[in-house]
């Protein structure tokens, strides 16, 4: 049996850390939303046990380093499963850069391979199976547009947002979270009313009440680290996006941009910053 499963790239419309964890994860409680640049991913069953993972990618690990493969290995040794995979990831989404491409590649196997392999899983059981292999798993399971808690494992669907164009722009840089989150200072813990405000401007389709309230906890540490991420931020909202914001813990930037006129000026502007730059849609999912 065959499967192709998309793996659509997530960004953070509110992103709040609450506090650091006795676990030492941090607490979290975020608005998170797909967007419709995806990598897909090809999955063959094998007559043997072997996992097999390639990459259109050449410089990215195929093997426990990968996290295909972690959710691969995962779901065959947690239900015993006696047949293996090929799987083939072509990569568009941008790597390590604040949109879950890994998280959603790893997602996007579970899924698809529990059809190869005839399981007959639930999405809360696939989420809770990638909630052990990285915290925007379980988002990226179920999709769509949810609140997102604790590690970001805990997830409640929530409507759509409205509808609206998304410039991404990634520059040539990679961004260590782990450091991102050390240097998060005390003070600049939130206590998740960013986000209850977010949700409700989406339940109301509201769009301009959407960007008024984008927040992102990480971002200035980030742009600390790494000034050209404000620039970009800036020239985004100069060349007439509605709104801006850095997506998790960077480096890449979306902006959102209801008219489609102005989405090539926005786009040519970051051409100019960066070469990885992305005109794409929101993703839209009734909740179910």
């Amino acid at each position: 049996m065959k499967r192709t499963i998309k793996a659509p790239a997530k960004i953070n419309l509110a992103l709040e850390v609450l506090h650091k964890r006795n676990d030492g994860y941090h607490e979290v409680k975020m608005v998170m939303t797909q967007v419709d640049l995806a990598d897909r991913i090809d999955m063959e069953h094998r007559n043997d046990t072997l996992i097999r993972v390639e990459m259109s990618e050449g410089f990215l690990p195929v093997d426990q380093r990968n996290l295909v493969y972690q959710a691969a290995s995962l779901l065959q040794e947690r239900y015993n499963v006696h047949q293996g995979a090929s799987i083939y990831v072509h990569k568009n989404i941008p790597v390590a850069a604040g949109l879950a491409g890994g998280s959603s590649d790893a997602a996007a196997t579970l899924k698809g391979l529990n059809e190869v392999w005839r399981l007959g899983l639930s999405s809360e059981e696939l989420a809770a199976l990638g909630s052990e292999i990285g915290s925007d798993v379980a988002f990226c399971v179920h999709g769509g547009t949810a609140i997102a808690s604790g590690r970001g494992e805990i997830i409640e669907p929530i409507a759509s947002p409205p509808p609206s164009w998304v410039i991404l722009a990634k520059p040539p840089i990679g961004v260590s979270t782990r450091e991102v989150y050390r240097r998060l200072s005390a003070s600049s813990a939130s206590d998740g009313s960013r986000t209850e405000r977010m949700a409700r401007a989406i339940s109301e389709q509201n769009y301009h009440a959407m960007c008024d309230r984008l927040y992102n906890s990480l971002e200035d540490v980030t742009m600390a680290m790494h000034p050209e991420v404000r620039r970009i931020k800036e020239r985004m909202i100069a060349s007439g996006a509605d709104a801006a914001l850095m997506s998790g813990s960077g480096p890449t930037v979306f902006g959102l941009v209801k008219k489609e006129s102005r989405v090539p000026r926005v786009y040519n502007a970051l051409r100019g910053f960066c070469e990885q730059v992305y005109a794409v849609r929101l993703i839209s999912k009734e909740k179910t």
